[in-house]
């Protein structure tokens, strides 16, 4: 059907048309139809942008299925090769090492290692420094990596070593403020034991005795003014082929046998004053200790 005869074949309708209708197009135009398009090249324009910053990273961060860059996610963990560092702390349970690589922490300060019990609290603290290494705990242990036996532990009342042989290499050896109980004192081979104190007294005291041997060298004491061998209950007893006691002061005593001149004197009687000094009497045929005992009056 075509316009003419649709127009034809229907009625006419007697109402009035309006005259000098207006038409109003449908759609944006104008300004707002340029500013819909300037936003829609916009947010193009972002969404390239924002790719291509994405596929940047992902190249420069070595984005890979198993993790990114030095990082590696596995099985048993993650693994970090190469150096790295953390701006923030780090919560982990255990850092190993590879088999053929020491572990290295470095810090351009202080390194502090901390534990802590489940209520947050420090328990112990091991910090490595510039001028020392620190350690806060209740005891500090050092075990041997073959059997774990402890060779050197310290806490507050005692410190134990307990390794088969303590050495101190110093030049001016070990130095105590108190007492040392140990039951063996003995030097290195062909090495020699001195004990000496060079401003105060030297004191050696043992309950049940006290034994000073040289298998196969001398024994030597020596002191500035009195060297003491003193036993409370029992005796000091010398035992030996030969006992010399040098720069014993000698009495004399006058006699009227020609042949106890002191020019062939050989024999000495060992005697003993009251304050204990000891010196020498010519031999007689009794004791001439009380004949030359004017040498007691001199100390």
């Amino acid at each position: 059907m075509t316009r003419e005869q649709y127009i034809l074949a229907t009625p006419q309708n007697n109402l009035p048309r309006a005259e000098n209708a207006q038409l109003y197009p449908v759609g944006i135009y104008g300004w707002r139809k340029r500013c819909l398009y300037f936003f829609v090249l916009l947010l193009l324009v972002t969404m390239i942008v924002n790719l291509a910053m994405t596929i940047w990273i992902l190249k420069v961060m070595n984005f890979t299925v198993d993790g990114m860059g030095n990082l590696r996610v596995t099985k048993k963990g993650i693994r970090l090769e190469g150096i790295s560092e953390f701006l923030l702390p780090l919560y982990v349970k255990e850092i190993h090492s590879r088999k053929d690589s020491p572990l290295v922490l470095q810090s351009d300060r202080n390194v502090t290692v901390n534990a802590r019990n489940h209520m947050g609290q420090l328990t112990g603290q091991l910090t490595v420094g510039a001028d020392a290494v620190e350690a806060q705990c209740k005891r500090f242990e050092v075990r041997a990596s073959e059997d774990g036996r402890v060779l050197f532990s310290a806490d507050e009342d005692e410190i134990t070593i307990g390794a088969e042989k303590l050495k101190v290499t110093g030049t001016e050896g070990a130095v105590f403020g108190h007492s040392v109980e140990t039951p063996h004192i003995r030097a290195e081979p062909s090495q020699d034991l001195r004990l000496e104190s060079p401003t105060r007294s030297l004191i050696m005291e043992a309950p049940r005795g006290v034994q000073v041997s040289a298998a196969a060298g001398d024994f030597k004491a020596t002191c500035r003014k009195e060297l003491h061998l003193q036993s409370t209950e029992g005796e000091i007893f010398l035992n030996a082929d030969k006992i010399r006691l040098g720069n014993l002061p000698t009495g004399s005593f006058s006699s009227s046998s020609p042949s106890s001149s002191s020019s062939r004197q050989t024999l000495y009687e060992l005697c003993v004053c009251p304050n204990g000094k000891l010196y020498l009497s010519p031999a007689g045929v009794s004791s001439t200790c009380q004949s030359s005992s004017n040498i007691c009056l001199w100390s």
